[in-house]
């Protein structure tokens, strides 16, 4: 076994599992809470490839909870804060970085590209179900992570297919719309049984794309992303 960055890595997987996982390209769509997390541990892990998708900038309400987000990065991309990032974790990888709000054909377009894996971390339901579903009709492998907000139990979260999931009101809507479109089940998700105290969300006219603001502890977004990347690095991995 070499000195290197990995070897600790190498020392639990194996070499040739650490050499499997450098060969591997995997997706993660949106880099807040749950998303930054899992591109950083998949990098950590020593995936070779990896596209990443974001179009948010850094916000002081980020701060309590989101890995790119400090004081000194306010209004920066976050794609910029976690490029820079990912290629200082591994300066070989390969890294196709997108400053984007992906939507109907443009996400169909980017789906088109060969992944091993897709990390769905999207906070908003019509494109977060428009992603799983075409995975799902391309054949990817997808997991996707359901509500962290208003969740403080860490031990209250599990990896399950959809269908298995409850107490979730995200994932419920997910299910909703998927059922319309003939889908049952067939997608992972990382999800929390924990139920959330209605005082913990309050209702919101003034944002896009948003109808709620749920309140967020610092490690349950940070948590879902780990549960994320160790659903990812145990499949590539074949562990």
């Amino acid at each position: 076994m070499g000195s290197s960055w990995l070897e600790r890595t190498e020392l639990l997987l194996g070499s040739a599992k650490v050499a499997q996982l450098a060969k591997k390209h995997v997706l993660v769509v949106g880099l807040g809470g749950v998303g930054a997390y899992a591109a950083e541990m998949i990098a950590r892990a020593g995936v070779g490839k990896m596209t990443v998708v974001d179009a948010d900038v850094v916000t002081d309400s980020n701060i309590n909870r989101q890995l790119p987000a400090l004081h000194s990065t306010i209004g920066k991309p976050k794609i910029e804060v976690m490029a820079k990032r990912l290629r200082d974790i591994n300066p070989n990888i390969e890294l196709i970085a997108i400053n984007e709000f992906l939507k109907d054909e443009r996400m169909v377009q980017l789906l088109d590209n060969e992944y091993d894996y897709v990390v769905d971390a999207i906070d908003t339901l019509s494109p977060k179900v428009f992603l799983i579903y075409h995975c799902l009709q391309k054949g990817l492998r997808i997991v996707s992570s359901m509500g962290s907000g208003g969740k403080t139990d860490p031990t209250k979260i599990s990896i399950a297919d959809i269908s298995r999931s409850y107490n979730c009101k995200l994932a419920r809507s997910i299910r909703k719309r998927l059922h319309r479109k003939g889908i049952e089940c067939g997608v992972q998700v990382v999800f929390s049984s924990e139920l959330t105290e209605k005082s913990a969300v309050v209702e919101v006219d003034d944002e896009e794309n948003k109808k709620s603001t749920v309140g967020t502890i610092s490690y349950m977004p940070a948590l879902f992303g780990i549960f994320c990347a160790s659903k990812v690095i145990r499949d590539l991995a074949e562990l």
